[in-house]
């Protein structure tokens, strides 16, 4: 039972510390995934950027060769000057094809303005060229170098200069966010890849502590079997204690008995001895009426004290809560009780067609019980004390409280006050707890 109770709150633990772990764990697989895509696309932008890049000097490369073979063929009309013109001119088609194809539907509004702009002024230029070397060509000298002389062919060199240097500076751009990106999703992985570790060594101090809590209650619940069992070998021989007991007292009160049978003139002191022995009996019985108990009710003393005299003209009222006392409490309040029912029957309340009434209360631990008998005039104390007078006032030393007696008109009343718990128990519990 120990056991199970221990277990079902540590499932609690468990179970959110492996959450945490679990819910740790993918969002750093999550991450990684992130950080390996990342790193994939930054690696296919460079490519994409390198290409690129590579086709704007080839751009730029067949616009210069074709510049530089008309500026060779007009110095010295030898058409072998033409080869890088020529170069040129089979190498700008296809390089701004490539640039479409590698830009493709990726291309911001800004690089497809680009690329239709270098595309123009590309096949403006070489437009440019083609005329001049018509022109020198046909032998016209100086037509053509007063067509190179207006400048034409260099603005649109230079624009087309710009065009490319800032498609360069695009695409050069747009590989360093792609880095930056990644280098952002990297920097995510160490701090949780840290706080995995973190909880995992959470996990390892808590699950030292759940299996050493484990160990003590499994180590609990052999103690509580083992104290289950002794108190069920207590129990056995209690029983038997008390079996014995009840023998014994059944012999001494035969014994008494047995004694006055030859001797008439001591029947009055063995029946009043064979009484004070069966009040023992009944205090006996009552206390140990459940072993399982270290306490017993006082109404049930009260009752069984004024059980074997009450009838329908020996009236008797009981009333009070609930009330609990120590077993070593009983014997001595039960001899008080039997002393005052005995004392009612022979000169108090019941001789004399009277009523008693026992009544009590609880207040701070303390039980307040009064035996009140009416219908018997009193007029005052005894002048001598008796052996029942003794009797009560060593008992009531016996369960540390005090019985006080008041002769009234009307009969009767005995105040009894006593401790409701014993200290000595008390501790023990407070100790235990």
């Amino acid at each position: 039972m120990v056991l199970n109770r221990l277990r079902l709150p540590m499932r609690w633990p468990n179970a959110v510390l492996l959450l945490l772990i679990g819910g740790a764990m993918l969002g750093l697989i999550y991450l990684v995934y992130q950080t390996v895509e990342a790193e994939r696309a930054e690696r296919e932008q460079a490519q994409l950027t390198a290409d690129i890049i590579e086709e704007l000097q080839r751009v730029h490369t067949a616009a210069l060769n074709g510049e530089t073979g008309q500026r060779g063929y007009l110095i010295t009309l030898d058409r072998r000057y033409l080869r890088p013109y020529q170069e040129g001119e089979e190498q700008i088609d296809p390089a701004l094809r490539r640039m479409r194809e590698l830009l493709g539907d990726n291309a911001t509004t800004r690089q497809e303005e680009l690329l239709d702009e270098i595309d123009a002024l590309s096949r403006a230029k070489f437009d440019e060229l083609e005329s001049s070397v018509i022109l020198l060509e046909d032998g016209r000298l100086l037509d053509a170098r007063r067509e190179i002389l207006t400048d034409e062919g260099q603005e649109t060199m230079e624009r087309l200069r710009r065009a490319l240097a800032e498609m360069e500076e695009i695409e050069r751009r747009i590989l360093a966010q792609q880095a930056e990106a990644t280098a952002r999703i990297e920097g995510r992985v160490l701090p949780l890849l840290g706080g995995l570790i973190a909880l995992l060594l959470v996990a390892i101090f808590l699950g030292s502590r759940l299996v050493t809590r484990a160990a003590r209650a499994e180590a609990e619940a052999a103690q509580a079997g083992a104290l289950g069992e002794a108190r069920d070998r207590a129990d056995l021989l209690a029983r038997e204690l008390n079996h014995r007991v009840k023998n014994l007292f059944a012999v001494v009160l035969a014994i008494v008995q047995m004694s006055a049978r030859d001797k008439p003139e001591a029947k009055p002191v063995t029946d009043a001895i064979a009484q004070r022995i069966r009040a023992l009996l009944t205090a006996h019985e009552v206390s140990q009426g459940e072993l399982d108990r270290e306490l017993a009710s006082l109404e049930a003393l009260v009752d069984t004290s004024l059980a074997p005299y009450r009838s329908s003209k020996q009236t008797a009222t009981i009333s009070g809560p609930e009330v609990l006392l120590p077993a070593k409490r009983i014997t001595p309040l039960g001899l008080v009780l039997h002393e005052l029912t005995t004392n009612a029957v022979k000169y108090g309340a019941w001789a004399n067609g009277g009523a008693i009434d026992v009544s009590w209360t609880r207040t701070n631990d303390v039980v307040t019980l009064v035996w009140r008998e009416s219908g018997v005039k009193l007029d005052k104390e005894p002048d001598r004390k008796g052996f029942g007078s003794l009797l009560m006032e060593s008992a009531a030393r016996q369960f540390g409280g005090s019985v006080t007696r008041d002769f009234t008109g009307d009969g009767l009343v005995v105040t009894i006050t006593l401790p409701e718990s014993d200290p000595a128990s008390l501790a023990t519990t407070a100790a235990a707890s």
